[in-house]
């Protein structure tokens, strides 16, 4: 089922990239195009709700899901489909997500920054099977940058490889998703990466923060909460770019699991040392 039939498809060098690259990267330059970009900086105040404190959903969102959804159904008829608006809605679709092929959404990354009109934002898909993350598509509508992951054959910006940078500054960035911790985790955090690290804004939004690692324009950051429509995409995009995400204990990520802290950095020397320095800390 073609939801969007008017629009090109950008045709891209597909040797590593997974087989329904063309179509996935389609759908999601699509929807930006006529959902998502049109509403930016363009909402009233009856387009924004909040499901939670402080944790806005904008129609922009629930149209976006709902035409990914339409269009990913199109592609694998008989894999699940967890979106997060979608789970806010109904919590027993995560059931699903450990199916033999589950796709992930999260129709809009970033809502808060996207609600109040600023960047970054974006929008992003995973497929799993059988609890894996076996490909992942993070689309930026703004810059219209595209990042790739499929497992086992890197990972790609606009069809370019790309490549963790393995090298320790003197001062390694941290940025550190503190939202979910209490305050008591929150000052441990701070103190512990005072005196030998550079601490930094983070960009809320997942969509932007793996990139920022994979470029090591931040070097670790380390997440409370990870729900999988924010970060299964992004896992598989910076490990196959030769840097390192997995769970404090070392274990890999895994989107059904729903234990809490994860650790990303931008290669697995910085990686082994936050763990050291954390150390069952927080």
């Amino acid at each position: 089922m073609d939801i969007f039939p008017s629009t090109p498809t950008i045709e891209v060098n597909m040797s590593s990239f997974h087989p329904l690259h063309t179509e996935v990267s389609a759908l999601l330059r699509q929807t930006a195009e006529r959902i998502v970009m049109p509403r930016f900086r363009n909402l009233s105040s009856n387009d924004i709700e909040e499901k939670a404190p402080n944790d806005l959903v904008t129609i922009a969102d629930k149209q976006s899901e709902e035409a990914l959804s339409l269009g990913l159904a199109a592609l694998l008829p008989d894999a699940a489909i967890i979106g997060e608006e979608a789970y806010a809605a109904d919590p027993s679709v995560m059931a699903h997500i450990k199916d033999d092929q589950a796709w992930i959404i999260d129709p809009i990354d970033g809502t808060g920054n996207y609600a109040r009109g600023e960047t970054p934002f974006g929008i992003i898909i995973a497929l799993a099977e059988q609890n894996e993350t076996v490909a992942g598509w993070i689309y930026d509508p703004v810059r219209q940058r595209l990042c790739h992951a499929y497992r086992g054959h890197g990972a790609y910006i606009d069809g370019e490889q790309v490549k963790a940078n393995q090298q320790r500054p003197e001062r390694p960035k941290a940025a550190l998703a503190m939202r979910y911790m209490t305050d008591a985790q929150r000052q441990r955090a701070q103190a512990l990466v005072a005196d030998d690290y550079e601490l930094v804004p983070i960009p809320n939004c997942a969509a932007e923060q793996y990139p920022l690692l994979t470029a090591a324009d931040h070097h670790f950051t380390i997440f409370e909460r990870s729900l999988p429509w924010d970060h299964a995409a992004g896992v598989l995009f910076l490990n196959e770019a030769g840097g390192k995400v997995a769970r404090w204990d070392g274990s890999a990520y895994r989107p059904g699991d729903d234990r809490k802290g994860l650790l990303g950095a931008s290669n697995p020397q910085i990686w082994a040392e936050v763990t050291e320095l954390f150390n069952h800390k927080l």
